[in-house]
């Protein structure tokens, strides 16, 4: 069963509650990510994201002043179907991964498109040819062709 840690990004760039909104914005832009996980003394305290600094602009605010404080997580062995579940309960692209408060990781919509990518391309070279249909889940109606 895959887990959160097979989707995590591991190396995250972060902001410090402490960092301009205009300082954020710049990493985010020069990083390619759109948003930032927020660390304070190695601990997990919030997440600021593109949309945030869009809808309030930069105006000499700082990242704790517009970040998200109130945060869902998961730790590297939550399996990652209801990593998938919790994005699409909350309306999230992105969710951090923490040992305790410490941020270990990222998953983001786009590591778990990439690892299912591999996954699933790695599993139908060990099958036969042909369709296979299987239900992953019952209750979420997701149907997995491979």
């Amino acid at each position: 069963m895959l887990k959160a840690e097979d989707a995590m990004i591991r190396k995250v760039s972060v902001a410090s509650p402490e960092d301009s909104v205009a300082l954020a914005r710049l990493r985010m832009e020069r990083e390619g990510v759109g948003a930032l996980p927020v660390v304070n003394k190695n601990e997990l305290v919030g997440i600021i994201t593109h949309r945030d600094i869009i809808l309030v602009g930069e105006s000499g605010l700082k990242v704790k002043d517009i970040m998200t404080k109130k945060l869902v997580t998961v730790q590297r062995e939550t399996p990652l179907i209801r990593v998938m579940e919790l994005m699409k309960e909350h309306g999230y692209q992105r969710i951090p991964v923490v040992e305790g408060k410490k941020l270990v990781g990222l998953i983001t919509q786009g590591s778990v498109i990439d690892t299912m990518i591999k996954y699933l391309s790695t599993k139908n070279k060990t099958e036969k040819p042909g369709i296979n249909i299987k239900i992953l889940k019952k209750e979420s109606r997701m149907i997995l062709f491979q």
